[in-house]
């Protein structure tokens, strides 16, 4: 079918898309003259996900995360915020509100989750695209009405969303009591058995009391180094035989060196005495006596050096043993005291580890308490719903400009369907298609004075 065909098919049927036209934008006028009046109550409320929580003092995960929005949106449209808007504004207390339930149910379920359900059906919940901002729209009869319910879902999704933050951490603080009283009491039991050992033992501080013990040891061992060191020298010297002239202590002897230093001084006066006087003299026989006695007298000295160097070894080797049994008794002290500073250190660590966990439980516990108990939350109302002033439904103008395309649209349609169903020949073209003959001329049309296209020409005055 070419365009001329068509156009003339319109042509002929006219009054056929003229009339469905005219029947299609009258009903639909019609319509929505008679249909109630339905008034929309906007509210917006902002979600807050960038600011710190009060209690946490941090930014939670879950604020950032994708799909919060979506979930602050399903929540909004879940039966829970339903039912406390019910509740705030009294619904499900009006008698003519319960008369209709009772016709509409017969008394069957509940008369909150029925009226939840309706005032679902008329809820608009819809997020801004790039924005924190969830606006909330209402459709009634009644503007006034609308408004308060369109606040009355604002009000219930903030006191909800607060209640899924403080049920939880309720919970949460019940459950952390009980651990707080079990972390008290493993502290208490720690504390107490290592105040008993510490009393038991007798040691306080462990550490200055071992540092006390190896010092102690420490100069045992370097008093019976010193000890092994003198009994070494004096063994050495009573087994090497050595003449007592040459012993040490003989020669830094102060007493011997003073008698020999007076044998020495008698002997030069002997000598004198012998050459001057003779050895028959009474001075030179008194000289030989002094003589003899000094010698006398330095001999017994020296051996009384001499043999107490026997002594002295034997005075060292005792002080030897004595040394080593007091080192060895040393050293099982200072053994114990390890294994004791061992248990003190054990049983500090494990009341350490009870008072770290006392202490951080505990601050769980005053945390999930605060958190309990709080009543802020990141959500608030950014613009309250107003009473609107104009219905948002019906829309006379959108519904008519959609009545005349659609009009328009039906008209063109039941025309080609009587042009299907009665087919008419409109145009050489047609006729060409009908005999399946080539067309050879056509004769214009006589233009009769009197008629247009539309009827008879109106004759001039």
């Amino acid at each position: 079918m070419t365009f001329s065909q068509f156009l003339l098919i319109l042509k002929a049927r006219f009054w056929t898309v003229l009339v469905t036209l005219a029947l299609v934008v009258a009903v639909t006028v019609g319509v929505s003259l008679v249909i109630p009046k339905e008034y929309t109550a906007n509210t917006a409320i902002v979600v807050d996900v960038k600011s710190p929580d009060p209690v946490a003092g941090m930014v939670l995960p879950a604020l950032i995360a994708p799909g919060y929005m979506a979930t602050q949106v399903d929540i909004i449209n879940s039966d829970r915020v339903a039912q406390r808007v019910v509740k705030m504004l009294k619904l499900d207390e009006s008698p003519s509100v319960r008369q209709q339930w009772q016709e509409a149910t017969e008394g069957k379920g509940n008369v909150n989750t029925w009226l939840a359900e309706l005032l679902q059906k008329k809820l608009d919940v819809r997020p801004s695209r790039e924005s924190n901002v969830i606006n909330i729209g209402f459709r009634g009869a009644d503007p006034k009405f609308a408004a308060a319910v369109a606040n009355a879902f604002a009000q219930a999704y903030i006191d909800v969303n607060l209640e899924l933050k403080v049920e939880p951490a309720r919970q949460y603080a019940t459950w952390f009591e009980g651990q707080v009283k079990q972390a008290r009491a493993q502290l208490e039991k720690a504390q107490l058995a290592l105040t008993e050992f510490t009393q038991r033992t007798g040691i306080v501080a462990a550490e200055e009391r071992l540092d006390f013990e190896n010092n102690k040891l420490s100069e045992l061992s370097m008093q019976l180094s010193a000890v092994q060191a003198q009994t070494a020298d004096s063994a050495s010297k009573q087994k090497s035989g050595a003449k007592a002239d040459t012993l040490a202590e003989v020669m830094q002897n102060p007493l011997l060196n003073q008698l020999k230093a007076d044998i020495a001084r008698l002997e030069g006066r002997l000598k004198d005495s012998n050459v001057n006087l003779g050895k028959n003299h009474p001075q030179t026989q008194r000289a030989e006596e002094e003589l003899a006695s000094l010698r006398s007298k330095l001999d017994a000295e020296t051996k009384q050096v001499t043999s107490s160097i026997g002594t002295t070894l034997g005075v060292n080797r005792q002080k030897e043993q004595e040394l080593r049994a007091a080192i060895a008794a040393q050293k099982a002290r200072v053994l114990e005291l390890n294994k004791t500073r061992d248990e003190i250190n054990v049983l500090k660590r494990d009341f350490e580890t009870a008072q770290r966990n006392y202490e951080l439980v505990s601050v769980r516990s005053s945390q999930t308490k605060l958190e309990s108990t709080s009543v802020q939350t990141n959500i608030a109302v950014l613009n309250a719903a107003p009473e609107p002033i104009e219905p948002s439904r019906p829309r006379m103008l959108l519904n008519a400009v959609v009545a005349v395309f659609l009009g328009i649209f039906l008209g063109v349609g039941l025309a080609f369907m009587r042009e299907l169903a009665n087919r008419r020949v409109r145009s050489a073209e047609d006729l060409s298609e009908l005999i399946g003959l080539p067309l050879l001329a056509t004769i214009p049309k006589a233009d009769l004075p009197g008629r247009s296209f539309f009827g008879p020409k109106a004759r001039a005055a």
